[in-house]
C-alpha cells in the first residue's frame, strides 16, 4: 500500500499538477483546494500604462508557459475519485476543514500554495506535515519567491522546498530542494514551471522510498535567510526582468556573464541513500 498523502493546496494550475502527480502515483487520498486570486489578474488602472502593460505581460506569459509545461489541467478529473473540499481562504483552518481532515486523516499531509494552516491542522498530522514551498529556503521565503532569483540576477537560485510545516513562516526542517534545469532560451516562467515538474516527480520518488521502508531525515535550517513579504513585490520590479533583460536572464547567466555563487541545498536521496 503506497504512502497515502492529504493535499491541502491552491487553485491555480501548478497546484493541481502537483496534485495530478500525486494520483498517477496512488497516493493522493483526499485535497482541499483554496480558492485563489485571478490566476491572469487585471492591473491597477491607476498605475503609470508602462507598469500596466507589464503587468499584463508578466502575467500572461506565465499563463502560456503553465499551460505548454502542463498541458491540459482538469481540476475536475483530478479530482474525481478524490475526496475533495473547497475551502475560501477564511475557512481553510476552520472547523469544517478539520472535520474533513479527521474523516480523511492519512500518514501524510502536504501543502502547496495555501496560506497559513494553524497549529490545529497541523497536529493532526504529527509525524509527517510538510509544506512545498516554490522557492529555494532559506534564502528566498515568504512570497513571489520564484520570481526574485531573476530579479537578483540568480536563476540557479530559483526551486522548490519541501519542509517540515512549523510556525516560522517557511521556516521548518528541510526534507529537499528540488532544482530544475536551465536551459538556453527560458524565461523567468520557463524555469518555475519546470521547477514544479521537478518537485512533483521528486516527491513521488521520495513517497516510494518510503513506501520501502527509508526514514526521513530533515536538515534544520542554518539562517534566517530572507523573508519577502507582499508589498516587496511591485510592477516597477518587472522592469529589470523585461525592460533590462528582455527576459533573457538565463541566457545571460549560461554565458556566464553575471556573476555566480551556488545554493548548498539539501539532497534527499543523497542523504537517504537506498
Amino acid at each position: 500500500m503506497s504512502t497515502g498523502v492529504v493535499m491541502m493546496m491552491g487553485s491555480h494550475p501548478r497546484h493541481f499538477a502537483v496534485a495530478r502527480s500525486l494520483k498517477e502515483g496512488g497516493h493522493l487520498r483526499a485535497m482541499v483546494v483554496e480558492q485563489r486570486e485571478d490566476f491572469v489578474p487585471e492591473p491597477d488602472p491607476s498605475w503609470d500604462p508602462h507598469y500596466q502593460e507589464l503587468f499584463r505581460l508578466h502575467f500572461e506569459k506565465r499563463r502560456l508557459a503553465e499551460k505548454e509545461a502542463f498541458g491540459g489541467i482538469d481540476p475536475e478529473e483530478i479530482c474525481r475519485g478524490i475526496p475533495c473540499l473547497r475551502s475560501s481562504r477564511e475557512e481553510l483552518n476552520s472547523e469544517k476543514v478539520l472535520g474533513f481532515l479527521r474523516k480523511h486523516q492519512s500518514p501524510m499531509l502536504v501543502s502547496y500554495g495555501v496560506h497559513r494552516l494553524s497549529p490545529d491542522v497541523i497536529s493532526l498530522f504529527p509525524e509527517k506535515a510538510f509544506n512545498i514551498h516554490g522557492g529555494l529556503s532559506p534564502w528566498f521565503r515568504g512570497n513571489t519567491t520564484l520570481f526574485w532569483p531573476f530579479y537578483f540576477l540568480k536563476p540557479n537560485y530559483a526551486g522548490m522546498t519541501i519542509h517540515r510545516l512549523s510556525e516560522r513562516l517557511d521556516g521548518g526542517d528541510i526534507l529537499h530542494h528540488s532544482l530544475p534545469e536551465l536551459r538556453r532560451g527560458d524565461g523567468i516562467h520557463d524555469v518555475a514551471s519546470r521547477a514544479v515538474l521537478q518537485v512533483a516527480e521528486d516527491l513521488g520518488k521520495i513517497l516510494a522510498r518510503l513506501d520501502q521502508g527509508t526514514e526521513l531525515k530533515c536538515v534544520p535550517q542554518k539562517s534566517p535567510g530572507k523573508l519577502f513579504v507582499t508589498s516587496d513585490w511591485t510592477p516597477q520590479t518587472l522592469t529589470v526582468i523585461y525592460d533590462l533583460f528582455g527576459d533573457r536572464i538565463v541566457d545571460r547567466f549560461l554565458d556566464g556573464t553575471l556573476i555566480r555563487d551556488d545554493p548548498e541545498v539539501v539532497d534527499f536521496f543523497r542523504n537517504c541513500p537506498e
